[in-house]
């Protein structure tokens, strides 16, 4: 199939999980749940237990030898994601616990005032729903949003009514974490900035998946904060990166108070570390960081460019294969190439939790539920869904697989008589 990893068998066997079997090893796993956590290579695996064994101590503060590996592996992570995503300065990257940290760190700390606006959209993860319900019902502020079109897509028919001087942050998703649309990020940072606005972008599904090049994007179009967690680009969970602009970091005060973050501390007040440190209070998930190194290493020895052709073909291949099941529909645009590798769809008759349960008997591991995107949802009418999602070590025959289990369901609850 044109557009596969050409080395896709060997990039398998490069993550161990996918070796597993059930039944007696009758069943094997087909892990198509990515967009909930992606599996991990084995380079990364060792990377963290080498670091536990042999490099283990805290950072920045220890005066011996393994405080100052500690120390150089955790900045040189740093490095690595500030190479991963084009950033135009390493020390614009911020270590959080996850995206959702990250973004709640720019909601907490973005100054917003009665009669300004957050414009937000209706596909968001929750993550990047509630953090600005809560910083503008702080303010006093008020919180709008893009609806989504049938076909799944952001509805721009009404921008200029949502991005005006009043508004003061955009917040959007790039990739929809249940509709799998990839949003036009570019064309709205441009409108916002033209107002003034801050652009906040919630890449935790793109990452993986979409080359980015912060430092060559044309400056109206750049965001001025973007958020992932490194559980979806095959690293660890517990480690998520803020990637802010300079001049936007320094202008926000700190999120979290504590060790590390600081410049001198007395009784009577405190002054703070310059970025990025400012924001990475106490000591850091240090294991982590190291292991999202390796992660990104990984990928970008791949080339994100190979990636995304990747899960393109492979989200093709599965649009094509699921339209042949009777009473599937899928939610979110029907062509590849405008969306991710997130893939939700009902199975009329069938609860999403009952669809889910019978292919885990066969192997076939997805996610059942509201994704933590229930106001997406609820613009489509339906309380839950079945969500199937690939990645780079995903085959053509295991969404084969997914059909065939999909069919099963169908004979499993009689839903042909």
């Amino acid at each position: 199939m044109e557009g596969l990893l050409p080395d896709l068998d060997l990039v398998r066997k490069d993550f161990p999980i996918l070796e597993r079997t059930f039944d007696g090893g009758e069943t094997p796993l087909v892990y198509l749940d990515s967009a909930n956590t992606s599996q991990k290579p084995q380079i990364v695996i060792d990377t963290m237990v080498d670091h536990l064994e042999r490099h283990n101590a805290n950072i920045a503060r220890a005066m011996h030898h393994l405080g100052a590996e500690a120390t150089e592996a955790f900045e040189g992570a740093r490095d690595t994601v500030a190479r991963f995503l084009g950033a135009p300065e390493r020390d614009e990257v911020i270590f959080t616990k996850n995206a959702s940290e990250a973004l709640n760190l720019v909601a907490n700390t973005v100054p917003l005032a009665a009669g300004d606006v957050v414009v937000t959209t209706e596909m968001e993860h929750h993550s990047n729903i509630v953090p600005w319900q809560l910083a503008t019902q702080r303010a006093g502020a008020t919180l709008k949003w893009f609806g989504l079109t049938d076909s799944g897509e952001l509805d721009l028919s009404n921008i200029d009514e949502l991005i005006t001087p009043a508004t003061k942050i955009v917040a959007l998703t790039w990739v929809s974490n249940m509709l799998g649309t990839v949003n036009p990020v570019a064309e709205i940072a441009r409108k916002a900035h033209e107002v003034g606005a801050l652009v906040v972008v919630d890449a935790a599904q793109a990452a993986p998946v979409l080359p980015i090049d912060l430092a060559g994007m044309a400056e109206e179009e750049r965001p001025d904060f973007l958020a992932f967690t490194g559980h979806k680009v095959v690293g660890p969970t517990g480690i998520g990166v803020l990637w802010g602009r300079r001049a936007a970091l320094e202008a926000l005060p700190p999120f979290l108070g504590g060790g590390e973050m600081i410049a001198t501390v007395s009784m009577e007040k405190s002054t703070y570390a310059p970025i990025p440190h400012k924001f990475e209070a106490g000591t850091p998930p240090i294991a982590e960081a190291v292991g999202l190194g390796a992660a990104l290493e990984y990928l970008m020895h791949l080339g994100m460019e190979n990636v995304h052709a990747h899960e393109q073909a492979i989200t093709a291949y599965a649009l094509e294969r699921l339209a042949t099941v009777p009473g599937v529909s899928v939610l979110g645009p029907a062509d590849a190439a405008k969306r991710g590798g997130a893939i939700a769809f009902e199975l009329d008759g069938v609860h999403p939790h009952d669809v889910a349960q019978v292919l885990d008997s066969k192997g076939v591991a997805i996610r059942a539920g509201h994704h933590c995107a229930k106001p997406a949802h609820q613009r489509f009418g339906v309380q839950a869904s079945n969500r199937m999602s690939s990645y780079l070590y995903t085959t053509p025959a295991e969404i084969d697989a997914l059909v065939e289990g999909l069919e099963y369901v169908r004979s499993f609850f009689k839903l042909d008589e």
